[in-house]
């Protein structure tokens, strides 16, 4: 069983800094986000990792590779961020204009995914990591990795909502006793 799991989610793009929901548009970082993944190789030189996990795109793969992880990175597509569908790329101003009761935690992306969907590549995703002996890493994105921390208190995928996540964070899963906890979340960047 994993002793800790520890969150990288992707440095500064272009969308996430214009506030546009960015799902599998494959971006490429900003230098400010370049620099903020360069930081995180110090930040995470403590740990000796049994298994570091990537998303297969682009912003997250490059994350992995400045912090100095990609050589033994696994890429995982369940690790990819949640598909938003017809409003990819839109900003929430610009949907609220379409739908103003529309919330992605309990709608989803319209022709894109639920946080069910979501949900369910979560929890495989924690699968594999529960079977891991060791420390374990994994790059990835905002909503998606917010999924992932709500499923592994055991809450409902859409509990997501309640973690705010910013980019080239860290986050800490972890276990006290037999539950699991959340040890340290959305640890900013350091300047």
């Amino acid at each position: 069983m994993a002793q800790s799991v520890v969150l990288a989610r992707h440095g500064e793009t272009e969308w996430s800094l214009s506030g546009r929901h960015t799902g599998t548009t494959d971006l490429l970082l900003t230098e400010a986000g370049r620099r903020q993944a360069t930081a995180l190789g110090p930040r995470l030189s403590p740990w000796t990792f049994s298994l570091v996990l990537t998303s297969p795109l682009r912003r997250a793969l490059d994350t992995c590779r400045l912090a100095g992880y990609v050589e033994r990175a696994r890429v995982m597509p369940d690790l990819v961020e949640w598909n938003y569908g017809r409003y990819e790329g839109l900003t929430s101003k610009e949907i609220e204009a379409l739908d103003p009761n529309w919330s992605l935690w309990r709608d989803g992306g319209p022709g894109g995914e639920t946080a069910a969907d979501v949900g369910r590549r979560a929890d495989r995703v924690i699968a594999e990591v529960r079977r891991v002996a060791g420390d374990v890493l994994i790059f990835a994105h905002g909503h998606v990795l917010r999924v992932l921390a709500s499923r592994w208190i055991g809450q409902p995928p859409d509990g997501g909502r309640h973690y705010a996540l910013q980019t080239a964070t860290l986050s800490v899963l972890s276990y006290e006793h037999a539950d699991s906890v959340f040890q340290h979340w959305n640890l900013p960047p350091t300047t």
